[in-house]
C-alpha cells in the first residue's frame, strides 16, 4: 500500500485510542447468521483520489455488506433508467423506522427514500424488471465497481435473512397493493435478500464506491458508472437518509455522506477527496455500527476533512 504519514498517524491513533475503549452495543441479533459475528473484530480502509491507501485491523476481513448494498442498487438503476427512477421513490428522510409501514399508507405506496427497505424494494423491482439474469448481473456490477471478482452472494445469510423477513415480506406486498411493484414479490424479496447478503472486506467496499468519490473514475473496461450530476444526487440522498434514524447526527458530527449496514459496516465519502470505510459488528440502539460511528466522527473532526 502506499504511505500517507498524515492519515496514516491520525487513523493509527485513533483506532488504538477507539479499540482499547468500550465496544458497546450488539451484532444485529434479529438475523441468526450475524448474531455468531465475533464482536470485537474492527477494520479500517482509507483510499483518497490522489490513490493513496491505508489499511489497519481487520480491514481484509469479509462481512455482510447489508443495507450499504442499497447504494450499488440505487446506483444500478440510476444508470440503466435515469431520472425516471424517481417517480417511483422519493429522496425525503423518512422520519420513521427503515423497515415502517406508516408513510406508505399516506404516500400511496411511494416509499421516502431508496435506503430505507420500502424504497430499496421498489429499486429492486425496477432492476429485475431491466436484468436478463438479476443475481448475476447484479454481482458482475458489483465486481466490476469493486475492481475485485472475490465477490459473492452468501446464500446461508440470505436464507437466514428470508426465514425471519416477516417485515420486509409485508413491506413488499403492501407497495404491490398500490401498484408501485411490478413483478411477483416473491421473485423481489428473494434479489433483495441476497443483495443484502454479499459479503466484502473494507479494501473492496471503499473501491466499490470510488466512482462516487472521483469524478474521473472508470471500471476495468474503462466505462463511467455515472455521470457527474448523478454521482451528486447520488452523494446527497446518503448524506440526508444514509444512517436510517441517525442520519442528522451523523451529518452533524462526521458530515460527510455515507451509508452503513447492520452488519456493522459504513461507508463514507469526502467528493474529489477521499472514501474511508470501517467495520465494527457492535450496532447502537439504531443500527450503526458503535465504534464505526466514533472513529468517523474523530476522524473528520482531527483532519478538518469534511464538507461541513
Amino acid at each position: 500500500m502506499h504511505r500517507i504519514t498524515n492519515h496514516k498517524e491520525i487513523i493509527d491513533k485513533i483506532y488504538e485510542e477507539i479499540i482499547t475503549g468500550d465496544n458497546l452495543g450488539a451484532p444485529a441479533g434479529y438475523i441468526p447468521e450475524l448474531a455468531k459475528v465475533d464482536p470485537n473484530q474492527f477494520g479500517v480502509y482509507f483510499m483518497s483520489t490522489e490513490n493513496d491507501t491505508y489499511g489497519i485491523g481487520d480491514w481484509q476481513t469479509k462481512f455482510s455488506i447489508q443495507s450499504i448494498m442499497k447504494v450499488l442498487s440505487l446506483s444500478l438503476a440510476y444508470q440503466m433508467l435515469g431520472d425516471s427512477i424517481w417517480k417511483r421513490v422519493g429522496v425525503e428522510p423518512s422520519g420513521s423506522a427503515f423497515n415502517s409501514l406508516v408513510r406508505l399508507e399516506t404516500d400511496n405506496g411511494i416509499p421516502r427514500n431508496p435506503f430505507i427497505n420500502g424504497g430499496a424494494l421498489v429499486i429492486c423491482d425496477m432492476l429485475l424488471s431491466q436484468l436478463k439474469n438479476p443475481l448475476f448481473d447484479f454481482l458482475s456490477f458489483v465486481r466490476e465497481v469493486s475492481g475485485s471478482d472475490k465477490v459473492y452472494y452468501n446464500e446461508t445469510v440470505a436464507q437466514s435473512e428470508a426465514s425471519v423477513g416477516y417485515r420486509n415480506i409485508a413491506l413488499c406486498n403492501f407497495i404491490k397493493s398500490f401498484g408501485n411493484i411490478d413483478n411477483d414479490p416473491n421473485e423481489v424479496l428473494d434479489f433483495y435478500f441476497h443483495m443484502c447478503s454479499i459479503e466484502m472486506d473494507c479494501q473492496q467496499l471503499a473501491h466499490s464506491f470510488e466512482f462516487l468519490m472521483d469524478g474521473k473514475f472508470r471500471t476495468k473496461n474503462g466505462s463511467s458508472v455515472l455521470n457527474l450530476s448523478q454521482s451528486k444526487r447520488i452523494n446527497a440522498v446518503m448524506q440526508t437518509c444514509g444512517f436510517y434514524d441517525e442520519s442528522g447526527e451523523f451529518a452533524f458530527k462526521v458530515g460527510l455522506p455515507g451509508k452503513s449496514g447492520v452488519g456493522g459496516g459504513i461507508v463514507a465519502v469526502h467528493p474529489e477527496k477521499y472514501c474511508i470505510c470501517v467495520w465494527s459488528p457492535n450496532l447502537n440502539e439504531n443500527g450503526n455500527s458503535h465504534r464505526g460511528m466514533k472513529f468517523l466522527e474523530r476522524f473528520t473532526t482531527e483532519t478538518e476533512l469534511s464538507i461541513f
